[in-house]
């Protein structure tokens, strides 16, 4: 899909890796919407690449029907989704205080699942309002996992599952989305220079970056946005979970 013109909503779009692929998107000549809680930190962004900010908590029904109207009524139906609105709580599923809160858990999978989810039929709901291009598509949603889906550390149990979830969720919805002509993909980054990481320790973040194959640094988000166009570009993926990782294999802890 050539993006030029396209209306995209790009959830988290306040920072991170949201941030970066607002931006090339933008760059690139979709009409963006950033869907974000943080509504003053989306309309800075918005405001330097000419989208439009939404306040939205991915993972309320109400919330989101909302910002994805709006952003139909302002841009028109989406023709693209990317979803990188999500969130990390750490800590063992028994630690030295007892059990992990069931609240805790629950949390981190009501935004990086379940909020996923959310977007995800509504943005489908609305590409299927869009007229098809010559090969018959619509649109094209980009979900963002983790390589913790696939090897999750000893106090990511929480964060480990909801992003398996988001792996899993990919070819199903691939395959149901396919009669409506809308092509579903999933990123799976590894390390990445964004607010979460931001906000360790800087010999933390040395010693993780250390421990990436090549090249030996975080990644950045204008490299998951690369990947991300990619996808919206390249008809033919479609279903696939790819891991964007510097070539790391998490250890236990």
């Amino acid at each position: 899909m050539d993006v030029k013109d396209v209306p995209a909503l790009v959830t988290g779009g306040a920072s991170g890796l949201g941030e970066g692929t607002a931006r090339a998107l933008a760059e690139a000549g979709a009409k963006v919407a950033l869907l974000d809680m943080n509504l003053a930190a989306a309309e800075q962004v918005a405001g330097e690449i000419g989208g439009l900010a939404l306040e939205c908590d991915v993972a309320d029904a109400d919330s989101g029907e909302a910002a994805v109207a709006a952003a139909s009524k302002a841009h028109g139906p989406a023709g693209i989704c990317v979803n990188c609105a999500g969130i990390g709580i750490a800590g063992r599923i028994v630690g030295r205080d007892g059990p992990l809160p069931l609240d805790d858990y629950r949390r981190v999978i009501e935004v990086n699942l379940i909020g996923t989810f959310n977007i995800l039929r509504l943005a489908a709901a609305d590409m299927a309002m869009r007229e098809p291009n010559a090969e018959g598509e619509r649109g094209v949603i980009v979900n963002t996992a983790s390589v913790a889906a696939f090897e999750g550390q000893i106090g990511q149990a929480a964060y480990s599952s909801s992003k398996g979830g988001v792996a899993a969720l990919t070819l199903p919805a691939a395959r149901e989305f396919a009669r409506i002509g809308v092509r579903v993909n999933t990123i799976a980054p590894g390390l990445f220079d964004t607010p979460m990481l931001m906000g360790l320790p800087d010999n933390v973040r040395q010693s993780l970056a250390a421990s990436l194959p090549f090249p030996s640094r975080f990644g950045r988000p204008s490299e998951y946005a690369a990947l991300a166009l990619h996808m919206i570009a390249n008809p033919v993926l479609n279903g696939e979970v790819v891991r964007l990782d510097s070539g790391m294999r998490m250890q236990p802890k």
